[in-house]
């Protein structure tokens, strides 16, 4: 089986003074400008980064509920936060690293085993797969 999701973006102008648009296919993003301003700059907007750290935690979010519904467990809350590095090197900029931030109430959980779902949920979540970069992760288990 394979499923292929869509997105688009648009760009005008130069690098610094330009404006872009980032669209998905199902409209929850339609025209969400994004600029070097945003991406460098603290401006308004969206930007690459950002877009990836929301698609990483949602999708390590989902792989957690579903790993920890396969040990028999239902979270009462999952809450990840994603923090994207994206650093200057010799060829250029890269996103170097990405740290999840994890605040999970589990009823039933133990830290140990809290300690390994939330592992193998890091591991399995095809947004961390796809990644070419250091990514951590910083659980806590809420009682």
């Amino acid at each position: 089986m394979s499923i292929k999701k869509k997105a688009s973006a648009h760009w005008q102008g130069d690098l610094k003074t330009g404006i872009g648009s980032i669209s998905t296919e199902t409209g929850v993003l339609r025209e969400a400008p994004y600029g070097f301003k945003a991406r460098f700059e603290g401006g308004r907007g969206t930007n690459p980064e950002e877009l990836i750290g929301a698609a990483h935690a949602g999708c390590f979010s989902m792989a957690l509920s579903m790993i920890l519904g396969d040990a028999g467990l239902k979270a009462e809350s999952i809450d990840t936060q994603a923090e994207v590095t994206l650093d200057q090197l010799d060829g250029g900029f890269a996103i170097t690293a990405v740290h999840l931030i994890l605040k999970a109430k589990i009823p039933g959980a133990s830290q140990q085993q809290f300690d390994e779902l939330t592992s193998k949920a890091k591991e399995g979540c095809p947004v961390s797969k796809v990644l070419n970069a250091k990514i951590s992760l910083e659980a806590t288990l809420v009682s």
